[in-house]
């Protein structure tokens, strides 16, 4: 894995938890492979990737989709073989029988390892978006799984010329809390809130997160807007935004139907009892939310992947896409105030929910 985004280390924590929990024959290491690479590479690259996600959409939106083909594919090519080098040095010591992937690069050099036959295990890639990029499908002959999140990904890995028996649709790996069931009045009187109103949970911060003046507009309408609403937001590792929020339900005396809460190990316990997520569509929020049957509305996706989560949660039912002409308070309106498309919305997210991606991908690989 790689620290460039939280789904990847999440996919691949949820893996090892799972084969540490179940497969007791089994001894797993997990590797941020950058990291091992070069610490300091790592260092420039995530906050690289940061940088451009939160400052520069237009500069990743480049990056991304030149990265597909043409000269950023081929130099990227270069720079993981070059990078790959170092990778075999760990894994000429280790050994594998098995190597799974939750990150492209992981996937790409592990990949130029095979062909070069300096490693001879077998090797898995877990893609961990809704849509596929050509960096996690390159020297695919040499990668013996492909899993992916649902049927329309692996009909685009097999007319990009992967093989049917490769690709498995198991959906993207999920914590097992996410299987738990949760007394939910337990879980509102612990957080102060009511078992009588909708609940939203609103993802404002993050590692990327949104910009705050936009995000603070966005709470500040729906608390002028819904007083019959109670919003938990989670301000993430944003000091300034959490301050702000704290500000603002103060002024507005919303102490009761608001609460801002700076980091929390208890999102499954929390997507439990909302009825709605307003987020970014990264792979990892979108997986727990589908899995929690919650509609989502998407907010400041990034270019590239991002988008891509999007337009695939869009065409399927289960979200709407907040544009730059549409108001927050205006989709909610037409969301919560329509019970028919609520519970439609609640349908499609749990048809299309895989909650059992972790262990299927373990059984897979196991052949348990």
């Amino acid at each position: 894995m790689a620290h460039t985004g939280g789904g990847h280390l999440s996919a691949a924590r949820s893996i090892k938890e799972y084969i540490d929990s179940n497969c007791k024959d089994y001894k797993t290491e997990m590797v941020d492979c950058i990291e091992y690479i070069n610490k300091a590479l790592n260092k420039v690259t995530t906050k690289a990737y940061s940088d451009m996600a939160k400052n520069a959409h237009w500069i990743w939106k480049k990056v991304y989709y030149g990265a597909e083909k043409g000269a950023v594919a081929k130099m990227n090519d270069k720079t993981q073989k070059l990078m790959s080098i170092k990778l075999n040095k760990l894994l000429q010591e280790y050994k594998p029988n098995l190597i799974i992937s939750t990150h492209p690069f992981a996937s790409h050099m592990c990949a130029i390892l095979k062909k070069k036959k300096k490693i001879n295990c077998k090797i898995a890639t877990v893609i961990t978006d809704y849509a596929p990029h050509s960096q996690w499908l390159m020297y695919p002959a040499y990668v013996d799984y492909f899993f992916v999140a649902h049927d329309g990904m692996k009909d685009d890995l097999i007319n990009r010329g992967i093989k049917e028996t490769q690709i498995k649709v198991t959906g993207i790996p999920l914590s097992n809390r996410f299987l738990a069931h949760y007394n939910k009045e337990n879980i509102l009187s612990e957080f102060g809130l009511s078992l009588d109103k909708k609940t939203i949970l609103f993802f404002a911060g993050g590692e990327q997160g949104f910009g705050k003046d936009k995000v603070f507009n966005m709470l500040k309408s729906i608390i002028e807007n819904f007083s019959n609403l109670q919003v938990i937001a989670i301000s993430g590792k944003n000091d300034k935004m959490k301050k702000q929020f704290d500000e603002l339900v103060e002024e507005t005396n919303s102490n009761e139907n608001v609460k801002i809460i700076k980091y929390t190990n208890k999102i499954p316990e929390l997507m439990s009892i909302s009825d709605l997520v307003i987020t970014k569509p990264g792979g990892l929020t979108t997986t727990e939310s589908l899995a929690s049957g919650l509609p989502i509305i998407v907010i400041n996706p990034i270019p590239g992947q991002e988008e891509e989560n999007a337009e695939f949660l869009e065409q399927k039912g289960v979200a709407v896409w907040l544009k730059k002409h549409n108001k927050i308070e205006e989709e909610l309106y037409k969301i919560l105030n329509n019970p028919g498309k609520l519970q439609k919305m609640k349908i499609n997210a749990r048809l299309l929910a895989k909650k059992n991606s972790t262990r299927d991908i373990c059984e897979i690989l196991l052949e348990k």
